[in-house]
């Protein structure tokens, strides 16, 4: 198909331009040098992601937690560069988002992606909550799920591809312990493309609260909200749609009643890797009884579990992490560009 340069694309520009901060600094940011960004009030877009925008092409957000935090290097640097390849080779226009020293970015150059890479934990995990901070200590900061979304509303890019979402934690209801993915999924209009939450989390009290906060959940090709390493949770999706053009069918009627709120869409892990990963979730099983057993609580119980299931599949998870994260986009992909193919023709 052809994209060609619309009436709603010009829209698309106005609404960029609106929703960037004059206020931010722009003062040059020496971890762009080099780059072709082109700076919008402080905001670096990389120049082939502010054509897309300006075009109405597609565009697909990714996020960079998963880089510096979510697996040892060098495999976050090949994960990030090969998803990429797939939302390029797809057909759509990956967008990773980063702070870099101080500065928001809108997709980064290869050179940014190794720094950020090999910089892992070292890079500031960031969260909506610590956006202004990162941006006056003039640090870099990888952007989680709540961040990422934040950012790509701001631009205007509608889909988002990320591994799996937080949740409400077991016991949440007395911790409070809640993450501000689900907050953020209530208040900003983007849809999320993942495969689901992890089963150490409470997987129905987070579907209902994702309900409180009027986030349409979809099942992608299945009646079950899938649960990352298994496509099933026992939790049944509120929704269910056979293709990314019902995907877009739904994301742009969001768009058009200005909900306000986001989309949250499940995507089984494929059934090869779905038997490559059966390990991995009971060894997360196994690690749930232990806590029972050794009486762990509160903000001990994650990095407990997280390590015991490490130790237990002799390093299967990042392998059926890696899978994960490009299943997911492609699915994204593909929905990002029915998504521009539908604005494009209304």
């Amino acid at each position: 198909m052809e994209w060609g340069f619309s009436t709603r694309a010009q829209c698309r520009v106005a609404t960029i331009a609106r929703h960037i901060s004059p206020a931010l600094c722009s003062a040059p940011n020496p971890f762009m040098m080099g780059t072709q960004a082109i700076v919008d009030g402080g905001i670096q877009i990389r120049a082939d992601v502010r054509d897309a925008l300006e075009r109405g092409f597609p565009v697909v957000a990714l996020e960079s937690t998963i880089i510096s935090h979510g697996m040892p290097y060098p495999q976050n640097f090949e994960t990030a560069k090969e998803v990429e390849s797939i939302v390029r080779d797809s057909g759509a226009v990956p967008a990773t988002i980063a702070i870099l020293d101080g500065a928001p970015c809108i997709g980064l150059e290869e050179a940014e992606l190794k720094k950020l890479a090999q910089l892992g934990k070292k890079a500031i995990k960031t969260s909506r909550r610590d956006i202004a901070h990162v941006i006056a200590k003039q640090a870099t900061g990888a952007t989680t799920v709540s961040a990422t979304m934040f950012f790509a509303a701001k631009v205007g890019i509608s889909v988002f591809v990320t591994g799996g979402i937080g949740g409400v934690h077991r016991d949440g209801e007395i911790t409070m312990d809640v993450s501000s993915d689900l907050t953020e999924l209530g208040r900003t209009a983007v849809t999320v493309v993942c495969a689901g939450v992890k089963s150490i989390l409470d997987i129905p009290r987070t579907l209902e609260f994702l309900e409180t906060q009027g986030v349409t959940v979809i099942g992608y090709g299945t009646d079950e909200f899938p649960a990352f390493f298994t496509p099933r949770s026992g939790c049944k999706a509120p929704t269910r749609v056979n293709t990314a053009e019902e995907c877009a069918a739904i994301t742009v009627a969001n768009m058009n009643m200005g909900l306000q709120s986001g989309i949250l869409v499940g995507v089984p892990i494929p059934a090869h890797y779905a038997a490559a990963a059966e390990p991995v979730e009971i060894a997360i099983q196994t690690s749930l009884k232990e806590i029972k057993d050794k009486n762990i609580t509160g903000a001990a119980v994650t990095p407990f579990v997280l390590n015991r299931v490490n130790e237990l599949t002799g390093g299967a998870s990042l392998s059926a992490n890696i899978a994960l994260i490009k299943n997911n986009a492609r699915v994204g992909s593909e929905i990002a560009i029915a998504t521009a193919a539908l604005v494009e023709g209304s």
